[in-house]
């Protein structure tokens, strides 16, 4: 979660906007992005998926192997 975090984070600074303009572009609640930001683990997934659509990516699964690298 915390690459998640991290990745988030700083896209959405780099395109130079707060977590409420983020939200309202992606269309999600503010709680939501805060929540993601945060690390935190109870996510919706869906909502996760809109929030990195925004940047061009989706929620894919991933190997457990390659989490630990």
């Amino acid at each position: 979660m915390k690459q998640l975090a991290r990745f988030v984070k700083e896209r959405r600074k780099a395109v130079g906007l707060t977590q409420e303009e983020f939200a309202e572009r992606a269309g999600v609640a503010l709680t939501v992005v805060r929540k993601i930001e945060q690390g935190k683990t109870n996510l919706n997934l869906e909502k996760v998926d809109r929030v990195l659509q925004m940047f061009g990516h989706q929620l894919a699964p991933v190997p457990c192997k390659d989490l630990e690298e």
